[in-house]
């Protein structure tokens, strides 16, 4: 029996998780489950399946949780704040840790299961964009191992051959395609991209997700940060990934081989295949996910992604190639802008402003080798800082 430990068990990804645990009783044990403020939410699947601990990363949502759980025979220990949420990352007992939750503070409870050793299944693509390199270090140094759980990276990642670690050129890789749905508004007319509602940018047509990542998807900064995601996981530069558009998701991202051969990853945009690839890995399980049908998908499309309709895009590009803080930067305006945007408190294309202008006001600093976690959080907060003066300034 293997011990997991899901961090945001109450979002899509470890909801999803949680369905293909139920599938393997005989294979794995839940050990912790992680949310942020759903009390209610983490409530239910305490008593479907019976942890010994459950974090709250909001403190009065762990005393909430508490009397939700107060009649339940034998329930887990609840816990509550960051520290906790590295606690149960790097548990003696726990095995595997999915690391779903959302945004930057996702990044230290990822660095703690890297750090105790853990197979970490990164769904957390902030961690690699923030903290790249002191992620990379750290599984390196204490033996991890780091799992993609993005249906693209995942889908890289079943391309590649298995020592793709010494090199992509070495093992005679050109490029690596990386897959994009386009998001609701690949074929919108850029001039009416201003009026866009939250209920509108939410609306994926092919994947559900939550709302960040889902108005992530729309502006494609979602696929910006899997660019440098990719760019660490498989030991690349952005110039040798090339973002594709496929408007029908069937294709998860693609590899190109020197030799003119092209190698694609296909199956039903369900995060369940991933999430079972991964934890099954080197062997295969069972997901619930339903065959793909040839047949009725009849047609796969490709197109190249519009820069102009995508700015968020571009200014990703643009961090991956400025390494050092950039790419944190780009995150942390990211995230304030389009909380502001969920918010209605400035529009759909203002958030690609605020991401541009905050980029610009926090020029990239080279991190040392000697440079650990604490630059960082203090570029993030400073980060944050500067886009929120300009939420303010834009706000509607």
């Amino acid at each position: 029996m293997i011990g997991i430990t899901v961090l945001g068990s109450t979002g899509s990804i470890g909801v999803s998780t949680l369905d293909v645990v139920a599938r393997h009783p005989e294979r794995f044990r839940v050990v912790a489950l992680t949310a942020n403020r759903d009390a209610q939410g983490l409530a239910q699947q305490c008593r479907r399946v019976r942890p010994a601990y459950a974090v709250m990363a909001d403190p009065q949502a762990a005393a909430q949780l508490r009397e939700l759980l107060a009649d339940m025979k034998g329930p887990p220990e609840v816990l509550s704040g960051a520290a906790a949420l590295e606690q149960v990352a790097a548990l003696p007992e726990v095995g595997v840790v999915m690391a779903a939750v959302v945004g930057a503070a996702g990044m230290l409870p990822t660095l703690a299961a890297a750090r105790a050793g853990k197979r970490v299944l990164l769904a957390n693509k902030e961690a690699l964009v923030v903290a790249g390199a002191l992620l990379m270090r750290a599984v390196a140094d204490h033996g991890a191992l780091l799992l993609p759980i993005d249906s693209e990276h995942n889908a890289i990642f079943q391309c590649l051959p298995p020592n793709y670690g010494e090199g992509l050129a070495a093992v005679g890789v050109e490029r690596i395609l990386l897959t994009a749905s386009g998001g609701p508004f690949r074929d919108a007319d850029p001039g009416t991209l201003a009026g866009v509602t939250p209920e509108q940018a939410c609306a994926h047509p092919n994947w559900s997700m939550g709302r960040k990542i889902s108005v992530d998807s729309a502006t494609m900064m979602n696929k910006g940060l899997e660019l440098i995601e990719a760019c660490w996981l498989f030991g690349t530069s952005p110039e040798r990934i090339q973002v594709v558009v496929h408007p029908q998701s069937v294709i998860h991202s693609l590899v190109q081989y020197v030799d003119g051969s092209v190698l694609a990853q296909l199956g039903n945009p369900d995060m369940r295949t991933p999430i079972a690839h991964a934890l099954a890995w080197p062997q295969r399980m069972a997901s619930g996910v339903m065959p793909l049908d040839l047949f009725a998908v009849a047609r796969l499309d490709f197109q190249p992604p519009d820069l102009v309709r995508f700015p968020c895009l571009r200014l990703a590009y643009e961090a991956a190639a400025a390494g050092g803080t950039a790419p944190a930067v780009l995150n942390a305006a990211n995230e304030v802008a389009v909380a502001a945007f969920l918010e209605r408190r400035i529009g759909f294309t203002d958030i690609a402003r605020v991401v541009g202008e905050t980029l610009a006001a926090r020029p990239s600093v080279a991190i040392g080798e000697g440079q650990g976690v604490e630059l960082l959080l203090e570029v993030d907060r400073e980060a944050r800082a500067v886009a929120d003066r300009q939420v303010q300034a834009q706000a509607v």
